[in-house]
């Protein structure tokens, strides 16, 4: 719809009035000014900012799960005192220094300086805070009036990367078409918040945004692919919003909409404050996040859900007071449980993070017992500094070597896969809703001769299953199961050749249009082998390049997230393995080189890595390992370096 307000005498209004934004001189007269959706309606239920009592914010504040990254960095800003900082049952001495660019807490900046006094800063912007990124990209709601679903979405989206340090997509279109929406409807970002905290929000692959008003039908593993809340927190105190987005993360707000602001969206720079002029008149009301806010500016910093290409990417700057920004309470959202979809990518070997115990990141582990039984494993996530392991359930007769595990969309089940005294591969899961490992039979090769590496991947909903292991002819071969009847294995024939060990080095990564697969291999001259699934171009596997030397067991490899600027970047590799009784780390700049370079080398008695995993535990790698006197032992890695940690059996 084109601009009922006269440019010319609205760019000299703003220019007599001192205003805090203008119109640059140039912009054409005529120039055509959007009208773009809105979307919010404020329900009888919907708390005025007067209404809600100020909040005791200490015990938010000093909540957990809490990223140790940003304890530090609050630590370092003396936001928070020396002793909040996260204990762990660990040496601290490292074991290696960091090494620069070896590691995503190497690329810490120093942080703004603080307010004299405040307590808190001055300005925070969570689009590059501490010199990372938190923020999902920008979308889009046009044609709907859907803003209440964006909002809500956004603030989800970034807790998860804030809370548990990875990029997790979620569909605006999942908690819009499924509260019954139509294109046209509006609504209130505390209800979509509300309707997530009941139902979970998937990921777009599920469930995509659509404007068409089609039947409401995401993908049958729904409830394994939907990340879950705990509720939300409403603020009315102006200060205490601020606090919570220096502390916790962003927020939702919502505020009116003034024809002004579509030629400041369209053509305008600096803090907008409405103009008043006889030609300006209120379009209705707006839900849209707010990401940061500036003191000096005396202004919130927003994220708009218009589009990439809207003002300054999306992002823009509103008055503090202004268009009825403070009317209603702004609700806050944290202690957030993402999904297996959502951390598939960050683990490999024999553990996971799972979405258990109060802080949603509790490790689950699988080892080798006697006589061919398989023994669970789990370890506390934090809560009151406690990282104790615990035994879990033992179970089986036939496995002949540590199995590898993973979380499955299946109502988050975990599934594993182990090789067999048989030389075989077996398949068992445990149900989460009976608490119960169960038996998913014997499949694959009848000359199986490795630790097989095993997924969930992108192809069909449910993802397929994929395998890889080591044959004893020197090959890998990939098996694959639909997840869905007659939960049949098939052969996917073999590639490679001269391999000496295979292992849990699986990958469905963010490559192409589909996702290629990833994986690594030892070959019988001992160095490793990169191999890779174009899954684009008919599914063949390609030899790729060789690197290290003196190899002689199993690797582990992830897909982490430094390099990661955003939800559809491609992140590092990141790869253990055993040598010498010692473990090397590897990475892979995905970004640019695509070289594998030696980033440390650590520990000592170790005969095989079992795992690799990166948690929410500040971006640390961790990584578990079975020594030479057959116990298993778990590293981690911080921006200090490695170090060593508990025998956990």
């Amino acid at each position: 719809m084109p601009a009922t307000m006269d440019i010319v005498r609205l760019q000299d209004h703003l220019q007599r009035s001192g205003s805090t934004w203008s119109i640059p001189h140039g912009v054409a007269a005529n120039v055509v000014i959007p009208q773009r959706r809105l979307g919010a309606v404020a329900p009888a239920t919907a708390k005025k900012a007067g209404e809600v009592p100020k909040l005791q914010l200490d015990r938010v504040l000093n909540y957990v799960p809490r990223n140790p990254f940003l304890v530090e960095r609050r630590i370092a800003n003396k936001i928070l005192p020396p002793g909040a900082a996260i204990a762990r049952p660990t040496s601290a001495t490292p074991l290696t220094g960091g090494q620069p660019g070896t590691g995503p807490r190497e690329a810490i900046r120093p942080t703004p300086p603080m307010a004299a006094g405040a307590g808190r800063a001055a300005a925070v912007d969570w689009r590059t805070r501490w010199g990372w990124n938190w923020i999902t990209t920008v979308q889009d709601q046009d044609p709907c009036e859907s803003c209440w679903a964006f909002c809500a979405t956004g603030v989800v989206e970034s807790m998860v990367r804030i809370e548990h340090c990875v990029w997790s997509k979620r569909s605006e279109g999942d908690v819009h078409d499924g509260m019954g929406a139509k294109c046209a409807n509006g609504g209130w970002h505390t209800t979509a918040l509300d309707w997530i905290k009941t139902h979970g929000i998937c990921d777009p692959a599920c469930y995509p945004y659509k404007t068409d008003d089609s039947p409401y039908a995401p993908t049958p593993d729904r409830g394994g692919r939907t990340l879950k809340i705990d509720g939300y927190t409403e603020l009315g105190d102006v200060e205490q919003q601020k606090v919570w987005l220096d502390s916790v993360g962003p927020i939702a707000c919502t505020f009116e909409v003034w024809h002004d602001f579509d030629v400041y969206g369209a053509v305008g720079t600096g803090v907008y404050r409405k103009a008043n002029t006889p030609d300006n008149f209120s379009r209705g009301l707006h839900c849209v996040m707010i990401v940061g806010y500036d003191d000096q500016r005396q202004a919130w910093l927003i994220k708009n859900s218009w589009g990439a290409h809207w003002h300054q990417d999306g992002y823009a700057w509103i008055g503090y007071g202004e268009v009825r920004i403070e009317d209603w309470a702004k609700p806050g959202v944290h202690n957030v449980n993402p999904d297996p979809w959502t951390k598939r990518r960050l683990h490999s070997g024999a553990m996971v993070e799972s979405g258990s115990g109060a802080t949603h990141r509790n490790f689950e582990l699988v080892a080798t017992g006697p006589h061919g039984t398989v023994q669970h494993w789990w370890r506390q996530g934090g809560e009151g500094n406690d990282f104790s392991w615990h035994r879990g359930a033992s179970f089986g007769n036939d496995c002949a070597t540590y199995p590898t595990l993973t979380g499955t969309t299946y109502n988050r089940n975990f599934e594993m896969v182990f090789l067999t005294t048989g030389r075989r591969l077996h398949h068992w899961f445990l149900d989460q809703a009976s608490g119960h490992w169960a038996d998913g039979g014997v499949f694959g090769p009848n000359d199986a001769a490795g630790v097989p590496a095993f997924l969930q991947g992108n192809y069909g909903a449910p993802g397929n299953f994929e395998v890889v292991v080591r044959t004893a002819d020197g090959r890998l071969n990939h098996w694959w199961r639909m997840n869905g009847p007659p939960w049949t294995w098939h052969d996917g024939g073999r590639f490679g050749g001269n391999i000496a060990f295979g292992g849990a080095s699986l990958v469905q990564s963010n490559y192409g249009t589909q996702g290629n697969l990833e994986l690594v291999a030892v070959l019988q001259s001992g160095q490793m082998q990169h191999f890779w699934r174009d899954d684009d171009h008919g599914g063949v596997w390609h030899a790729g390049a060789m690197f290290g030397g003196g190899i002689s067991s199993s690797p582990c490899m992830i897909e982490g997230q430094f390099g990661a600027a955003n939800e559809n970047a491609i992140a590092n590799f990141e790869l253990c393995v055993a040598a010498g009784g010692q473990v090397q780390h590897w990475w892979r700049n995905n970004g640019a080189g695509m070289q594998w370079l030696h980033s440390a080398t650590f520990g000592h008695n170790i005969a095989t890595v079992v795992a690799l995993l990166e948690g929410s535990f500040g971006f640390n790698l961790e990584v578990v390992v079975l020594r030479t006197d057959n116990r298993l032992q778990h590293y981690w890695r911080d921006g200090g370096g490695w170090h060593e940690g508990a025998i956990i059996a």
